[in-house]
């Protein structure tokens, strides 16, 4: 029996544009801003996830996996 692992890479972003990528293509939206950091929801999920503050600022390989995973926008890529 064979395991298929669905694989595909991640161009680098800012956060304003993966913002933008999680608005359009999801269910995700900002629960609320925290102190450090916006707290956003996965209503299909109920996943809550971090993104930063600064829109300009690239998201690093690791955190952006993890958002796209918790915000359902790896299904859409």
């Amino acid at each position: 029996m064979q395991r298929v692992i669905q694989t595909y890479i991640i161009e680098p972003m800012k956060y304003s544009e993966l913002e933008r990528k999680i608005k359009k293509h999801t269910k995700s939206h900002l629960l609320r801003r925290g102190k450090r950091h916006p707290v956003w929801i996965n209503e299909d999920t109920g996943d809550t996830f971090e993104m930063s503050n600064h829109p300009s600022e690239e998201v690093a390989s690791g955190t952006l996996k993890n958002i796209m995973r918790l915000s359902g926008l790896d299904k859409y890529i």
